[in-house]
């Protein structure tokens, strides 16, 4: 089998302004919005490490230093908490390494697209992966390892897809699929951003994961504005399908778009059901609201 650069670094696009929340974000990053106990940022960075993923890039905004100061030492809280006999295993996972972490901003949202070149030359010439931190992929293995594990199959460049119904694909990214490699591995012959349902070559949308190639960092120099009037990430992948193996990995799991208000709260629901610590309870608060709503 062919040699393959390892998936090492990992970029987060976290640069947005997050209006649909307001005005829970106008002081505070919607990544930093809570799921149950978590901040949502928190579920991509260990989805990323289950993966493998040795350096997290956070391309940010005006506005978000919340986002490093979580994955920061919090010296003041953890000396008080030492110093009660709390315990700070619960904080583990919110501190990375130094070195482990890199920040750039983007400085206007000028699209996905741009707020990946943005981050190039930490990138350099390795393959990387994309999480969008509004996309909860929940599911074990997670979603990204189970691309890792298409990668190490075929290489090349990746997405994660998911089927929905084609009256909703107009809000997303769709891949043509061509060839399947296996039940959960397609091989992918064109990309569409947000097209009308009757236009779409499939049901299968863009479902917030990636592994690309460097060499889309060369193609986003030059892309023009697409969809919305921004540089959209999907026309530059478009144009690299034919260059490079391009393959869709089906995600054996949930999503739950945690962009829109109701994702958001469906999310918080699904995963608080399954805590053994909270699912009696929610589940019985459930009962008794939907109770009182009939």
């Amino acid at each position: 089998m062919t040699s393959r650069k390892p998936i090492r670094k990992a970029v987060f696009p976290v640069a947005g302004l997050g209006t649909r929340f307001l005005p829970a974000t106008k002081a505070i990053p919607k990544e930093m919005l809570p799921i149950v106990d978590r901040p949502l940022i928190q579920y991509a960075v260990d989805e990323a490490r289950e993966a493998g993923i040795e350096q997290m890039i956070f391309v940010t905004g005006r506005g978000k230093s919340a986002i490093e100061d979580h994955f920061d030492i919090a010296y003041e809280l953890e000396v008080t908490m030492t110093q009660r006999g709390k315990d700070l295993s619960v904080l583990g996972p919110t501190r990375l390494m130094p070195g482990n972490c890199a920040y750039v901003r983007q400085q206007e949202p000028l699209g996905l697209g741009h707020a990946i070149w943005c981050a190039r030359d930490i990138i350099g010439d390795e393959p990387f992966a994309i999480l969008l931190p509004d996309e909860l992929m929940h599911g074990r293995p997670g979603c990204l390892a189970q691309m890792v594990e298409a990668y190490d199959q075929v290489g090349g460049n990746l997405v994660s897809v998911l089927e929905v119904p084609r009256e909703d694909v107009s809000s997303y990214g769709v891949i043509a699929p061509g060839a399947e490699v296996s039940a959960s591995l397609t091989e992918v012959t064109g990309l569409v951003e947000k097209p009308a349902a009757a236009d779409a070559p499939s049901n299968k949308i863009i479902s917030g994961r990636y592994i690309l190639q460097s060499e889309v960092m060369r193609t986003l120099e030059d892309q023009e504005k697409g969809a919305g009037g921004e540089i959209q990430l999907t026309d530059a992948m478009a144009r690299m399908i034919g260059t490079q193996p391009f393959h869709a990995v089906t995600f054996a799991g949930r999503r739950f778009d945690c962009g829109s208000k109701a994702g958001f709260v469906e999310a918080t629901l699904a995963l608080a059901l399954e805590r053994e610590d909270l699912g009696a309870e929610v589940r019985a608060m459930a009962e008794r609201e939907l109770g009182r709503s009939t």
